[in-house]
């Protein structure tokens, strides 16, 4: 039995809040829940609460919420001796399923495709960068000439992979022994660039995974001297990070993959849940990139998709078939980046794809090239705009319910005023001599 355990729950931005517990506090919380104070859903990603919600803040005292242990989600944490970490379920006063909270968004979601007579298997991707620093030298040289953990572009290198053979050990070994095992890690182009991919899982475990991957890389990072870096676009000058979601849906009943035929094709069951992602990515673009940075990746020719479109083993547009076999056939939606949370991205990609095959809507035909203009449907090109399609959506509505669409709405309408509110080293550098 180890010695310490942790517990956590993701708020609205995927980031980790949690505490440690005696053994004893853990013990009785495991029979009985526990309290948490429900400020975790009412504050931003730098600790600044809301001034627009109506959940919580002064108005309500910041009460306690209640909370249930996850048994189901224990693991050992390789890196922290005799140390386990258990996830929390967040609940209302009356027993259900806390709206606002990511991962009930996602049950819920998960809980309308079963009864449907769906299975849903997910996995996600993120690219990321690796910087030799620390947040204290990141701080000291105001997020400038940081030092990459390598250099120059060089995608898919073994040799930069050998060079930091013990790090790429420690990635691959401890995720594995906190069950988070990685199918694939290599480099990105750009200096210091990595992606990393998660095996695939049911939706719920596959979006534990990979939030958890999240800050299990930042943590096995700091421990070498390094910091991780999930933003979409660091740099400008470099490219983004992608977060991308691969998605299929599975018989409850036979327990195949519906999405290809036996001879490895495309399902029209596929074909309709592509539409579905199609129809309903401008509106629910928000849960997809939830930052202001998130639109700086979105550029044509940039390994980022800018409108509603679909190809077959195709880079550039927004939703990739996979074909395959029976059991590797999927799609992967390629529009989130590496900020994204995964329980939301994966509880829109699902409520649409469902929408799809439930109204059996066909897709447009699949392009060669995303980048060209005057193709599918353009996407939101900011934050704001995004936010105010996924306020307006009837289907946002219906498929995670009022409250979570008004309160998250109401977190990225702050966010995007704490950047109108900002002035930028871009903005410096253009007008203060000249101006």
């Amino acid at each position: 039995m180890s010695s310490h355990v942790k517990v956590g729950v993701f708020d609205l931005d995927g980031i980790l809040r949690g505490k440690y517990l005696s053994r004893d506090k853990f013990e009785s919380a495991a029979q009985s829940g526990l309290g948490f104070c429900d400020v975790i859903f009412g504050w931003d990603c730098a600790d600044a609460v809301y001034d627009n919600v109506r959940y919580t803040g002064p108005h309500t005292g910041y009460p306690d919420a209640f909370a249930r242990i996850d048994l189901s989600t224990k693991r050992q944490i390789p890196w922290e001796e005799a140390t386990d970490l258990y996830l929390l379920d967040m609940f209302t006063a009356a027993g259900e399923r806390l709206p606002l909270a990511p991962r009930s968004v996602l049950q819920r979601v998960v809980d309308s495709v079963s009864r449907a007579g769906y299975e849903a298997r997910m996995a996600a991707e993120f690219e990321f960068w690796l910087f030799e620093e620390t947040p204290q030298t990141i701080a000291e040289k105001n997020y400038t000439g940081l030092k990459n953990l390598s250099p120059g572009m060089f995608g898919y290198s073994l040799l930069r992979t050998s060079a930091q053979a013990p790090l790429m050990h420690d990635l691959l070994d401890q995720m594995a022994a906190f069950d988070v095992e990685l199918e694939g890690l290599h480099t990105e182009t750009g200096p210091g660039g990595f992606e990393a991919a998660i095996t695939v899982d049911t939706a719920l475990a596959a979006a534990d995974k990979a939030a958890l991957f999240k800050t299990a890389a930042k943590e096995i990072a700091l421990r070498d001297g390094l910091m991780a870096c999930f933003m979409a676009k660091w740099n400008a000058a470099l490219p983004g990070s992608g977060g991308h979601v691969h998605q299929s849906l599975w018989d409850s009943t036979t327990r195949q993959n519906i999405f290809v035929r036996p001879d490895g094709s495309i399902a029209d069951p596929m074909r309709h849940y592509i539409a579905g992602l199609l129809e309903h990515l401008p509106e629910l673009m928000v849960l997809y990139c939830p930052t202001v940075n998130s639109y700086k990746r979105m550029v044509p020719g940039a390994w980022a998709p800018v409108n509603a479109t679909w190809g077959v083993d195709n880079r550039t547009v927004a939703v990739r078939a996979l074909p395959g076999g029976v059991k590797s056939g999927r799609v992967e939606m390629r529009v989130p980046g590496a900020d994204m949370n995964p329980y939301l991205t994966m509880a829109a990609s699902l409520a649409a794809g469902l929408d799809g095959v439930t109204r059996r809507l066909s897709p447009p035909e699949p392009i060669t090239n995303g980048y060209k203009t005057g193709v599918g449907r353009p996407l939101p090109s900011n934050l704001l705009e995004a936010t105010w399609l996924f306020r307006e959506s009837a289907f946002a509505r219906k498929a995670f319910g009022d409250e979570f669409v008004e309160h998250y709405a109401a977190t990225r309408e702050w966010e995007w005023r704490q950047y109108e509110k900002s002035v930028t080293a871009w903005e410096l550098e253009r007008y203060f001599e000249v101006i």
